[in-house]
């Protein structure tokens, strides 16, 4: 660089007669130029490498947002998945209280045909299963063992008095004469519902209740295994099932002492 040399700026204002001149040596210019070059280079990449962190800074709330949302949901299908984990072990003890599966089968339930009921063998040379004409009850008044959900309850405790046996069956099973005799009853009862009383010999008496339907009449004879009814849900009952009773001269005697043959 020449000594002396210099840059000239001139500046002029619109409507005004003087101008202003100002000199700058080259070096000083060459200086400014520089540092202005620098600078907004500067500005540049701090606006390349900053920005990205601002737009990511700025998202911040949202993604806080979508993961309290997230957390949300994930504790309502814990929630769920306890509920659901809850009915099922509910729904299995239904079905061991009633004694079978209660969803029917789905063969029988699409068939146009009607599925015969299953057919019990007995061994050659044994005897009949029944014993004929009147006789004390020693059977058990259904084809399977059921579920006894409610046993003998005598008076004199602090629980509900409750003679007899309650069996849970599913709706509509055979309900047999647990030995023979004669019809003495039947009827419907607010308590058990739709009702069999049957008189046996020695002063016995059995009562058969919560029936859907009932296959005998008054005063007529049964023999024992005669089915009389159906098991159902009538009179006081929270579910299929049928309560078996055994009296004997008006006093209630505990079935499972004297029926051994479902137990």
């Amino acid at each position: 660089m020449k000594p002396g040399e210099s840059v000239t700026i001139l500046i002029h204002r619109d409507g005004a007669i003087d101008s202003k001149s100002i000199r700058i040596p080259l070096w000083g210019f060459r200086m400014v130029v520089a540092f202005a070059v620098l600078l907004g280079a500067g500005l540049i990449l701090t606006l390349a490498f900053y920005g990205p962190i601002v737009r990511t800074a700025s998202r911040v709330p949202g993604l806080q947002r979508e993961i309290s949302t997230l957390q949300a949901e994930n504790a309502k299908i814990r929630e769920f998945i306890a509920a659901l984990d809850t009915a099922e072990s509910r729904y299995a003890q239904v079905r061991r209280m009633m004694g079978a599966d209660i969803v029917p089968d789905p063969l029988s339930h699409a068939s146009l045909l009607q599925v015969a009921p299953a057919i019990r063998a007995r061994a050659p040379g044994t005897g009949p299963r029944f014993e004929a004409g009147p006789s004390v009850p020693g059977h058990w008044p259904l084809d399977d063992p059921g579920y006894v959900t409610r046993g003998q309850i005598g008076t004199g405790t602090r629980d509900e008095a409750h003679p007899g046996i309650d069996i849970a069956v599913p709706m509509g099973s055979l309900v047999r004469a647990a030995g023979g005799g004669s019809v003495l009853q039947t009827g419907v009862d607010p308590e058990y519902g739709s009702f069999v009383l049957l008189q046996h010999p020695q002063g016995f008496q059995t009562m058969y209740g919560h029936l859907s339907r009932i296959a005998v009449t008054a005063h007529s004879s049964v023999a024992a295994g005669e089915v009389i009814g159906l098991s159902g849900n009538s009179g006081r009952s929270s579910a299929p099932h049928l309560h078996f009773e055994i009296r004997r001269d008006g006093h209630s005697l505990d079935p499972l002492t004297m029926v051994k043959e479902g137990v």
